[in-house]
């Protein structure tokens, strides 16, 4: 194992995020918020309160636009779909960013990414009052800490999917379903998508700005996190999908032995079956209902591609028919299933199961 990257010069990154707004400190003493999480285990992660700038409704240019030659074909990006139309943003946007507050017709969301634990969750912020996001500067199990603008003592670290402090304290959050892939798989699925765009154009947001933090041999954290579970390398990339039984997470590396594409159908105790689809060149993973059109699916794969036993139409994995009888239908997403750091996926979901090819452990 590599531990290039020390906890000193991930402090150092942290703080350089913030030179792009000015650090204010939160509003009040953190001891004199109620929470409902440990004081103790919640961090100054360096650069204040806004520190690191959130995003309202950036502009939106098409995928061959000039403005976004800062994006990669193997860059990462966060997709949804919304009344049809798609959008990309992109993790480089994440880094810096953390948070883009989305107003979109019907719908105020807020596409979240937190580069410390690889966890991208989209919400949808009706239950904050339609507030935008903002970002504290603080971290909880290393992990991204929102304030809403309406309550700004209300604290909502992302992978808890809720408040955790202040006024809202104990407030859920409704997910938006989002599907993380390669920029050069997202177009290929969605040529029309439009996707963030500048001011960009400083060389930086081509540029990880942690290092090696995100290798999969590098173990370093900026803070400590008690009891790591250490079944999975820490920085592995992990499909989690919450239930009531302690959710379950399913491994990259583990849905990438069973070949280029996979569906994985899994039945949670007590619970609605679901089917994890694989694609290895899009890296990418997604859960869903299988059904579509008022039917029931059993999706399988057959000559080295995902189809249905009923229709024999063709799935992509964002969960769109591409050909058959069902082409241009979608399946039902899992919305709560979201992409994490193993490490971040098990600080937040403690009695997680594992699945790893077979019977989950």
């Amino acid at each position: 194992m590599k531990f290039a990257t020390t906890a000193a010069a991930l402090t150092s990154s942290v703080l350089a995020l913030g030179a792009c707004g000015e650090p204010s400190g939160l509003d009040t003493d953190l001891g004199s918020i109620a929470c409902s999480i440990p004081i103790e285990q919640i961090f100054d992660g360096g650069p204040g309160k806004d520190g690191i700038p959130a995003l309202a409704d950036p502009d939106l240019v098409a995928a061959d636009d000039p403005e976004v030659d800062y994006i990669r074909d193997s860059d990462r990006v966060i997709g949804i779909v919304w009344n049809g139309a798609a959008i990309a943003v992109p993790l480089n946007v994440g880094w810096w960013h953390e948070i883009v507050n989305f107003d979109l017709a019907g719908l105020n969301v807020a596409v979240t990414h937190c580069p410390l634990t690889g966890s991208s969750l989209a919400f949808d912020r009706g239950p904050a009052g339609g507030a935008t996001f903002g970002v504290s500067g603080l971290l909880y199990q290393n992990n991204l800490v929102m304030y809403d603008r309406n309550q700004p003592e209300s604290l909502w670290p992302q992978l808890a999917r809720g408040a955790r402090c202040g006024a809202r304290d104990g407030t859920a959050l409704d997910m938006v379903p989002v599907i993380e892939m390669t920029w050069a798989g997202w177009r290929s699925l969605q040529p029309d998508t439009r996707v963030v765009a500048g001011p960009f154009r400083a060389g930086r947001y081509l540029e990880y700005p942690y290092g090696s933090y995100d290798q999969l041999d590098d173990e370093s954290l900026l803070f400590p996190v008690l009891g790591l579970d250490r079944r999975r390398p820490l920085k592995e990339r992990v499909l989690g999908v919450p239930d009531g039984a302690g959710g379950i997470a399913f491994p990259f590396l583990a849905l990438d032995s069973l070949g280029p594409v996979a569906a994985v159908t899994h039945e949670p105790p007590g619970a609605e079956q679901y089917v994890v689809l694989w694609d290895r060149t899009r890296q990418s993973a997604m859960a869903y209902r299988p059904r579509s059109g008022g039917r029931s699916l059993t999706l399988e794969i057959r000559d080295g591609a995902i189809i249905d036993d009923e229709t024999g139409s063709v799935w992509d994995v964002d969960g769109v028919a591409r050909s058959g009888i069902l082409a241009g239908q979608s399946l039902e997403p899992v919305a709560e299933a979201h992409v994490a750091f193993w490490f971040g996926w098990t600080a937040f979901n403690r009695q997680t199961r594992l699945w790893t090819g077979g019977v989950s452990q």
